[in-house]
């Protein structure tokens, strides 16, 4: 098996969950999630320690507020982290992932379980 290229190293990311192949995931937007920040990484946009001390912060904000930080959650603390840098690296505005949410949650209502959530081209 092929290792992804630009994966951050234990020691950048101690908590990033992995086996000795690499990184692990649970769902399919969780590879997809890890795959978007690998891209903006290699495109500049943010360095490893930059990623990780946000996402540190955001795992912290969520343990202070009696929220777990890893585990199940681990990748929601991972998209939340690409959405904060996303905004504020000036990629996308709020408004753009408001509606980028919405329309995922419209798409997700309208599609049959079991079956591929799709958004329309102009989502």
């Amino acid at each position: 098996m092929s290792k992804p290229q630009n994966v951050p190293t234990e020691i950048e990311m101690p908590s990033l969950p992995r086996d000795e192949d690499g990184p692990v995931f649970k769902e399919p937007w969780e590879a997809q999630a890890f795959a978007m920040a690998l891209n903006l990484h290699a495109q500049g946009h943010f360095t490893w320690p930059e990623w990780s001390a946000r996402l540190g912060a955001v795992i912290s904000a969520a343990n202070d507020a009696g929220y777990s930080g890893q585990g199940d959650t681990y990748y929601q603390h991972w998209l939340k982290t690409l959405e904060e840098l996303t905004v504020e690296k000036g990629l996308l505005t709020n408004n753009d992932l408001s509606k980028r949410k919405d329309a995922w949650d419209k798409a997700a209502n309208a599609t049959p379980h079991g079956q591929s959530i799709e958004l329309p081209p102009d989502a």
